[in-house]
Formats: C-alpha cells, sequence, structure tokens
C-alpha cells in the first residue's frame, strides 16, 4: 500500500464511483421494499430488526465514506439520528448523506485518496480502498435484509438479476 501513487488512486476512484452508485441505487430498491408496517421484523431473536439492519446500511455507508479522500473517519455521523423513525427516513437519511458523500468524494485528489487511514484500529489502507469496503459492506448487509422481504410478506426487487417478484409483475402486465 505504500506504493500506491495518487494516479492509481485517482483512477481506482474513477473506476469504482460508477459501481458505487449502481450499488446505492440497488440498495435503496431494497430498503424501499420494507413494509414499514414489517420494519420491527427479524428472523430470529439475535438477529437486527429490518429497520435496524437499514439504518446499519446507511449509517455505516455514511461512515466508510466519510474517510475518503479525508484524514480519517467521521464516527458520529454513523449514528441513526433522532428524527429517523421510519423506513421512509432512513431512505432520506441514506440518500441525503450518500450525495454529499458522492458530491465530495468525486472531487478528492490523488494525494487525499492514498492517505492511509486507520479503521477502528483493525486496518490501515489508503482512503480510495474504504470505497470498494463501503460497496461490499453495503451489499453484504442488502444481502441480509433482502432475505427478510419474503417471510414479512414483502415483494423482492431485481438485484443483479430480475428477481421473481419483478418477473412475475413483468408478465402480468404483459398479459394485462
Amino acid at each position: 500500500m505504500d506504493t500506491l501513487q495518487p494516479d492509481q488512486a485517482q483512477a481506482m476512484l474513477q473506476f469504482n464511483l460508477p459501481f458505487l452508485r449502481r450499488e446505492h441505487e440497488t440498495t435503496k430498491k431494497v430498503l424501499r421494499a420494507i413494509p414499514e408496517d414489517k420494519a420491527a421484523y427479524r428472523p430470529d431473536a439475535i438477529a437486527k430488526t429490518a429497520f435496524d439492519l437499514a439504518a446499519h446500511i446507511a449509517g455505516a455507508e455514511n461512515m466508510m465514506l466519510s474517510g475518503v479522500g479525508a484524514s480519517g473517519f467521521d464516527y458520529d455521523v454513523s449514528k441513526r439520528p433522532e428524527s429517523v423513525k421510519t423506513i421512509a427516513d432512513v431512505l432520506r437519511w441514506y440518500d441525503e448523506a450518500f450525495e454529499k458523500n458522492y458530491a465530495r468524494i468525486s472531487k478528492a485528489d490523488g494525494a487525499n485518496l492514498v492517505h492511509v487511514i486507520d479503521f477502528r484500529g483493525r486496518t490501515q489502507m489508503p482512503s480510495v480502498f474504504f470505497v470498494t469496503l463501503a460497496i461490499t459492506h453495503s451489499a453484504h448487509h442488502r444481502g441480509q435484509l433482502s432475505v427478510y422481504l419474503r417471510p414479512m410478506g414483502a415483494k423482492v426487487p431485481s438485484i443483479y438479476g430480475e428477481s421473481y417478484d419483478d418477473a412475475q409483475a413483468r408478465l402480468a402486465a404483459q398479459s394485462a
């Protein structure tokens, strides 16, 4: 990691920005699929509720992206604001924080992107690497959340390919 050059970090960022945007939009589809009246659903007593998992995705992604092109993380941005009480609130918070972070990191220069930052004493990496970590972390928890949907009576949206529920809706629309 000591040999990552600013131009390489800038190339990594530019390569990952479209993926970051696309994954964000996919995650919003999964969050929107959570029925408000089922937000307390959890598949097991030790599992997070759908609401808590949605808020974790929003907060953790916001925190990880806060470190990209910066000297460290703003851990406070991962805390769910008091005003976030519904899934619709989580979606607003998630989208607003993402747009601010996306605009900021899109303009980050290579020198800041290669700056090594510490993540809770567990790992130290150039800040640009946290774009990829934010993407994979959100995709991991989005996968967990998508498994909650059908048992709670919700439809599963298309994620990387057409879902069963979206295929059924398409076929119904074609035959109508």
